[in-house]
C-alpha cells in the first residue's frame, strides 16, 4: 500500500472513530429518556444512536486495521487506491447516514422520495459498494501474496 493511502486510511479511520465517540452523547441521552419511561419515539432514537455509536467505532477500527494489514501486501497503485477510497467511502457513508438517521428518525431501508430517509439510504448504499469493492480487492491481494510466498 502506498504511504499516502496508508496515511489516509489511518487519518480518516481516526476521524470516523472520534465521530462514533461523539455519537455516544446522544446515545446516552436517548438511553436516559427510555429508562425514564419514554415511548416508541425514544426507543427508536436509542436504536439509531446506538447504531451511530457503533458505526463510528467499527468502521474506524476497520480502516485502521486494513491500513496495518495492507502494509504487509504488495499492492499496485490501482489496488491500493480501490481499497483506500472504497473504505473511506464506507466509513463516511456509514457514519453520516447514522447521524442523519439519529437526527431525523429515518431508517434508510429504502428509497422513499426526496427526504431524509432517502439520504440515509443513499449514504448506506455508497458505504455498501465501497466496502464490498475494498474487501474483494484486499482478498485478491492477500491470496496473491500467499501464492507468491510459497
Amino acid at each position: 500500500m502506498s504511504p499516502r493511502h496508508h496515511s489516509l486510511l489511518i487519518a480518516h479511520g481516526s476521524l470516523i472513530f472520534i465521530l462514533g465517540l461523539v455519537a455516544g452523547v446522544p446515545f446516552i441521552w436517548a438511553l436516559e429518556a427510555v429508562m425514564s419511561g419514554g415511548g416508541a419515539v425514544e426507543a427508536e432514537a436509542l436504536r439509531a444512536w446506538r447504531m451511530a455509536h457503533l458505526e463510528g467505532a467499527l468502521n474506524g477500527m476497520l480502516m485502521i486495521g486494513v491500513a496495518a494489514a495492507a502494509k504487509q501486501l504488495t499492492l499496485t497503485g490501482n489496488r491500493s487506491a480501490l481499497i483506500t477510497w472504497g473504505l473511506i467511502a464506507t466509513g463516511w457513508g456509514n457514519i453520516l447516514a447514522s447521524f442523519v438517521s439519529g437526527a431525523t428518525g429515518g431508517r434508510g431501508l429504502a428509497f422513499t422520495g426526496f427526504d431524509w430517509n432517502t439520504l440515509t439510504f443513499s449514504l448506506f448504499m455508497i458505504a455498501i459498494v465501497g466496502v464490498v469493492l475494498a474487501m474483494v480487492v484486499l482478498t485478491m491481494a492477500g491470496f496473491a501474496a500467499a501464492k507468491a510466498a510459497k
